[in-house]
């Protein structure tokens, strides 16, 4: 059987909002969220492409990730801090972007000794300087190494199902090894996203979670 573009839109509704209200299969309570742990990584522009691995090279996808257009690359690189204390084996994702990007864990900021801002990914103005270091070439940021917020990607129409809209802040309850809940969680909603929560290293080992655990978003009165 095949279904149009509005019979699909209709179905995807239907599923959410069952998730939502409680009233889908025993896999979905109410508020879920499937969490996606998010290791420390780098983003690259097409400059900085160049000079770490050598002019005209094009980064080698692995595997897709969770939100559409997303991958991660074969390409490892290092960073230094002012600490001179090195961190290697750091996975560049892909595609290419218009600035180059650093996303540590705090943890990670204790071993280079850099103060990296807890911000948006892609807000990177101010935040803190950091050394890459790959096969060809040496980058030195100026500026874009920062700790990621935690925050949730959903469609557009996951959004209207949960209530919530793109940049609002909502809390998390999680009931892992640890119960706990996360705070000013940011809602990112946009056509191209996939249901997930993003969460880092720490905040994952903290709660006892890992990916695909579930977790109830809950949104503020």
């Amino acid at each position: 059987m095949e279904y149009d573009a509005k019979t699909i839109s209709e179905i995807v509704k239907k599923v959410v909002d069952a998730c939502v209200m409680g009233e889908g299969a025993s896999s979905c309570a109410a508020g879920d969220v499937q969490v996606g742990v998010s290791n420390r990584h780098i983003h690259l522009t097409r400059e900085h492409v160049e000079i770490l691995f050598g002019k005209g090279y094009e980064l080698t996808k692995i595997k897709d990730l969770s939100q559409p257009g997303q991958f991660a690359c074969k390409e490892q690189l290092t960073l230094i801090g002012p600490s001179m204390r090195a961190i290697e084996g750091v996975r560049v994702l892909g595609p290419e972007r218009k600035r180059s990007q650093v996303e540590i864990s705090r943890t990670d900021s204790y071993v280079l000794k850099v103060k990296p801002p807890v911000r948006e990914s892609g807000d990177l103005d101010g935040s803190a300087p950091i050394t890459i270091v790959g096969p060809k070439g040496i980058v030195t940021l100026s500026e874009g190494c920062i700790i990621a917020n935690r925050h949730i990607h959903m469609s557009e129409e996951e959004g209207r199902a949960f209530g919530v809209t793109d940049g609002e802040y909502v809390d998390v309850e999680v009931n892992g090894e640890r119960r706990s809940t996360f705070y000013d969680v940011q809602v990112r909603v946009n056509s191209a996203f996939r249901l997930e929560m993003h969460v880092d290293t720490d905040d994952a080992n903290a709660a006892g979670i890992g990916n695909g655990f579930k977790v109830k978003l809950i949104k503020r009165k």
